[in-house]
């Protein structure tokens, strides 16, 4: 499995409930719709009362953490090709440009590690 995870911040005019609604309802479709071979997204949005401060009181500067599991490389050069297709580019700019500041986006691969649980 490959998995990417992304951090997006909203457009500061935006309230945290019409961010979540429109990634809800209009991004996350449309991703899903243009995108081939997610075989998960998840949308984890940030509260930020609770949060751990940075220790150097830089603020949190994202508003979600998106996850898209692709099933093995090949899938996910098909999804970055396609991503990157003029038209698909164009179409996605557009729509995350309703509610995200694009110049803070950050996508990256992690290699994900767990930890055993209530084991010995």
């Amino acid at each position: 499995m490959i998995k990417c995870v992304a951090l997006l911040r909203k457009h500061p005019h935006v309230s945290r409930e019409e961010f979540i609604e429109y990634y809800e309802t209009k991004h996350a479709p449309l991703v899903l719709s243009l995108l081939p071979g997610i075989v998960e997204y998840r949308r984890s949005f940030v509260q930020r009362d609770g949060a751990f401060p940075a220790q150097d009181g830089s603020p949190i500067d994202f508003d979600v953490v998106t996850e898209i599991w692709l099933p093995d490389r090949e899938a996910h050069q098909r999804f970055l090709a396609r991503a990157a297709e003029p038209e698909i580019a164009q179409r996605l700019a557009e729509d995350e440009a309703v509610m995200c500041d694009g110049t803070a986006t950050r996508m990256v691969i992690v290699d994900e590690h767990a930890s055993p649980i209530g084991g010995a």
